[in-house]
């Protein structure tokens, strides 16, 4: 796998990695609630989905590392299908968190913008380059 895919995957994982603990245990937070472009308004009803999803996000980090890992100790096919599956999963899910700004599920409307694409360029950048 190229240095590229493997530096974008990685940082695309340990970015989800240590957002993780926002989502999950300090979402009530207002800097919590800017960081990650949030209303405050019923956080109290939605802290159980933002803790799974939070996990979610820290088990797709995880296991893009642990293929990374398989792809530089010798099992390179079995490593980078993991990568991938874990990519095209953060590629999907930052997709998803854009189509549900569109449908205004997203608060304030337009809230997701930026994390959308923030989230978007890393994976995408990995599959491209082990696309190619």
């Amino acid at each position: 796998m190229d240095v590229v895919a493997q530096v974008s995957a990685g940082l695309a994982a340990v970015i989800l990695i240590a957002v993780f603990p926002f989502e999950a245990f300090l979402i009530d937070r207002a800097w919590v609630q800017k960081f990650l472009g949030i209303e405050p308004h019923g956080i109290a009803n939605v802290h159980l989905w933002s803790f799974c999803i939070g996990a979610r996000n820290a088990l797709a980090g995880i296991g893009t590392l642990v293929g990374l890992w398989m792809v530089n100790t010798g099992d390179e096919s079995r490593g980078t299908t993991v990568v991938v599956v874990a990519c095209v999963y953060m590629l999907l899910a930052s997709l998803f968190m854009g189509i549900a700004d569109l449908l205004g599920y997203w608060l304030p409307r337009g809230g997701s913008v930026r994390g959308t694409i923030a989230s978007s360029v890393l994976p995408a950048v990995a599959l491209a380059v082990i696309a190619i």
